[in-house]
């Protein structure tokens, strides 16, 4: 299916959808040893939001990733679910090598950045992988992974610009302050080819950083 085909029809269904948020917030993955995954998310770097038990047949921990809207939870008693079945947990991130040596440093086991064969998404586990980031560095296109003590999977996803129709109503998606310095940055490098090409310092700056960064989210063409 091509990219066009996807978002044709991604489309379609966002047109016949409800008008009622269903915010996805909570993820339960299995583990074994409760405090052991305690101990590798906040190795991490994710905050602790939860740590509850009510005895020895139920407890409840939950992690929130940094600028995530989403969190994870685990426990005693949460899931029936095997220890480590859960795969492909995704993680958006604007720079996926710096997001591995970010982990890399704090001492987690992180692939080598990779893409997949057939350009965006993957397969599942190691098949299709090739080594490097996207050829063209597309949006979309490079990974990185790694899982916690029980085999539960987790992949770096490294994402620029976002597909049409994944905004919000403000046009902008920004979970972190780090997203957004990014974007700016972008923005502010593009600008700089923009006064190249109009011969003169653009005094209207903030409109043209404001629209580079709303077409950009949007995946519509960019300004010149």
């Amino acid at each position: 299916m091509s990219n066009s085909q996807m978002q044709s029809e991604a489309a379609t269904a966002t047109g016949n959808a409800r008008k009622l948020d269903m915010k996805l917030e909570v993820v339960v993955i299995p583990v074994s040893d409760v405090d052991r995954a305690k101990q590798f998310y906040a190795r991490l770097g994710w905050r602790l939001d939860v740590d509850i038990a009510k005895d020895d047949q139920f407890r409840a921990v939950h992690f929130t990733p940094p600028g995530s809207q989403c969190s994870v939870l685990f426990g005693t008693g949460v899931t029936t679910e095997e220890p480590g079945s859960v795969q492909g947990l995704h993680l958006i991130v604007s720079d996926v090598d710096a997001a591995r040596a970010e982990l890399v440093e704090r001492g987690i086991d992180v692939s080598e950045v990779f893409h997949d064969v057939g350009g965006v998404f993957h397969h599942a586990g190691d098949v299709g992988r090739v080594n490097g980031p996207h050829p063209a560095r597309g949006s979309y296109g490079s990974f990185a992974s790694f899982s916690d003590p029980d085999g539960n999977g987790w992949v770096f996803q490294e994402v620029t610009t976002r597909l049409p129709g994944r905004v919000d109503a403000r046009g902008t998606i920004f979970t972190s302050s780090i997203e957004l310095a990014d974007a700016l940055r972008r923005a502010a490098a593009a600008h700089g080819e923009h006064e190249k090409l109009i011969g003169q310092t653009d005094k209207n700056w903030p409109d043209w950083y404001a629209e580079y960064i709303v077409r950009e989210q949007a995946g519509t063409p960019l300004p010149a």
